[in-house]
């Protein structure tokens, strides 16, 4: 087991459009998926998504080797906010 290898990490941003007028709306790029949304919605996911990729070529990054910390950074500068997530249990 000594020369065993690490998995290589593979990541890829996920988009879902909550909202809907009744279309099916699919679109991939290179590391992103993205589902759903009226045509405003998808468009905006499109265009972020695009936009990240782009800074992330920029500073010499993949989507796998960024850290936590710069993707929020990247995430902040093309419109995304991050939504905390629940509190865990005191008890």
């Amino acid at each position: 087991m000594a020369n065993a290898k690490k998995p290589k990490r593979k990541a890829a941003l996920l988009g879902v459009g909550l909202d809907s007028d009744g279309s099916k709306r699919i679109t991939t790029g290179p590391n992103f998926a993205l589902v759903g949304g009226t045509q405003e919605t998808h468009e905006r996911m499109t265009e972020q998504a695009i936009k990240i990729n782009e800074k992330l070529k920029a500073r010499g990054k993949h989507l796998d080797n960024v850290s936590h910390e710069e993707f929020d950074d990247i995430a902040h500068e093309v419109g995304l906010k991050k939504v905390p997530g629940p509190k865990p249990n005191e008890n």
